[in-house]
């Protein structure tokens, strides 16, 4: 059987609590052996450490501030946070795999545009403190992203622009700069998404495997919640795609995760 691993899903939320023992022995049947937990704010510090220590061979947490929840308190929020990532004694492994989920997002609100600036490239300087990969958000703003990252990119940066839905341009500006890669989740399913024309001008060796989940489930779960054991149906759809095996997507997106987290 292929073997995935689901880079970014946030299985701690709420939605899952009342059979989260289930949605993991269906992404283990299903080949995913590892999944990535992104942390959003402060107050999900608790349910990622919960999870991964409940399961600390599967569920690998992170520590980060997503750009919809920078306020004008953002700093007091980040010094909180901190102590999370740099002396992590709480998590399993005594570890964090990455920075993040940080980055931009202009979909929603902008009033906190400047300061969501500022809280990304904080956020750059703790993973080159601590040589850990960042996890980027980028709704509406992937351009405003990549000019941040080239110019905090000092050869050590390393990451992941999560959830990517741009253009070929935007996409071959990313995988110009050394050691970052495109996540790719279930939009890439959706009947009029461009993503199909844009992959096939990017190499495998630049993408992961994503399922944001409970959010952007695949063809035929759109509009139910989505879960990590719908990873191997995102790279069915990116086999017919790049016209290679199912295996060979499995085993060249789950290297790339290997190496960016250090798994």
């Amino acid at each position: 059987m292929p073997v995935f691993i689901d880079s970014h899903a946030h299985i701690y939320q709420p939605t899952f609590h009342g059979d989260i023992t289930e949605v993991i022995e269906r992404c283990q049947e299903a080949g995913v052996k590892k999944i990535i937990l992104p942390n959003i704010d402060i107050e999900t510090l608790d349910r990622v450490l919960e999870l991964s220590s409940a399961y600390p061979d599967i569920c690998l947490p992170t520590v980060g501030l997503h750009p919809c929840d920078v306020k004008e308190n953002y700093l007091e929020v980040l010094e909180e946070m901190k102590p999370w990532a740099y002396q992590p004694e709480c998590f399993p492994e005594k570890k964090i795999y990455a920075i993040g989920e940080t980055g931009l997002d202009y979909y929603w609100d902008t009033t906190f545009k400047e300061e969501q600036k500022a809280a990304l490239r904080m956020q750059i300087a703790w993973a080159l403190e601590l040589d850990l990969p960042i996890i980027l958000h980028t709704r509406n703003s992937i351009q405003d992203t990549i000019d941040i990252i080239r110019e905090q990119h000092d050869g050590r940066l390393r990451g992941v622009f999560h959830c990517f839905s741009g253009t070929l341009n935007e996409a071959q500006q990313i995988i110009s700069m050394e050691n970052f890669y495109l996540g790719i989740g279930g939009t890439l399913t959706y009947k009029n998404s461009q993503l199909p024309e844009v992959l096939k001008e990017i190499p495998l060796e630049k993408i992961m495997l994503e399922t944001d989940a409970p959010y952007l489930s695949p063809v035929p779960y759109r509009g139910k919640r989505n879960e990590s054991s719908y990873i191997p149906i995102i790279a069915e759809r990116l086999a017919e795609i790049k016209r290679v095996t199912l295996g060979e997507v499995a085993q060249l997106t789950t290297a790339n995760a290997e190496a960016l987290f250090r798994i």
